[in-house]
């Protein structure tokens, strides 16, 4: 039986090349559109030209805008239970307990969570311009837990190993499992962090600005960052896909090529 003129891994090679070059170029586009919407959101900040625009619209009512601003509690500040003179409007704080069982079967011990705990906090905020700590323009955020996004800023971890005691090792003994540790974790949205929302702005009594989730299905979005820094992070990652689209498709045209030239190369010594 004769040999394959082609290698079989050589031909996988070259239709990988192809089919990760098209799903990268899916991806690009799709980043691509993406950034065109995002381009077409007016972006403000918490100031007068804000007001301004508000006033000359109808119903007072912008629908869908990105509002760029820092954030400030409207009363009191949240406090952070783990860390001092650490301060925030949202907190999340969670805890979960990592156990030990014995397995009969394997005769292992086997890991598992159990109890998890999460508490979560919140007092109003607003969006105000970056370094005026004290003025009278602000964006109220309404329902911000009703918001997408991962805005929180993880400020504590800590895994609190078991210790070793009579109860502990009854337990063990008896039921065939054991407490290893308790993890412990704290999320914040802190004071004077940038913030960037994305959503409808309405102007109510003449100077309250309030953002909001939108009354037309589009999505309520918080952004832990200013808006240039999102945009940047997304258009790097459409240069990231139009990157990986080139480099897979010179690879499996390269590979192609060789196929190629190799079988024209056979050919040409069987016709000798």
């Amino acid at each position: 039986m004769s040999d394959l003129p082609v290698n079989p891994l050589v031909l996988i090679g070259v239709g990988s090349s192809f089919a990760l070059s098209g799903l990268f170029y899916h991806l690009y586009q799709e980043k691509k559109k993406e950034l065109t919407k995002l381009k077409e959101i007016p972006i403000f900040r918490p100031d007068q030209q804000l007001v301004r625009v508000l006033r000359a619209t109808p119903y007072k009512r912008l629908q869908y805008v990105a509002v760029e601003g820092m954030v400030q509690a409207d009363g009191e500040p949240l406090a952070s239970k783990f860390v001092p003179r650490c301060f925030g409007v949202i907190q999340k704080i969670t805890m979960e307990e990592h156990w030990k069982y014995w397995n009969n079967l394997t005769s292992t011990w086997n890991s598992r969570m159990m109890n998890k705990t999460e508490t979560s906090n919140s007092v109003p905020f607003s969006l105000v311009s970056p370094g005026a700590y004290i003025t009278d323009l602000y964006v109220k955020v309404h329902n911000p837990l009703e918001a997408s996004g991962c805005y929180l800023e993880r400020v504590y971890h800590k895994l609190k190993h078991a210790e070793e005691s009579l109860g502990n090792i009854a337990l063990q003994v008896i039921g065939g499992e054991k407490p290893v540790a308790m993890e412990e974790g704290e999320e914040m949205l802190r004071v004077g962090s940038t913030m960037t929302g994305f959503g409808e702005v309405v102007l109510e009594g003449g100077q309250v600005m309030r953002l909001q989730a939108p009354q037309d299905g589009r999505k309520f979005i918080l952004v832990p960052s200013d808006y240039r820094s999102f945009m940047d992070r997304h258009e790097s990652s459409a240069s990231m896909w139009k990157a990986l689209t080139a480099l897979t498709g010179l690879t499996g045209a390269s590979l192609l090529a060789g196929v190629i030239y190799n079988l024209g190369g056979k050919k040409d010594d069987r016709s000798k």
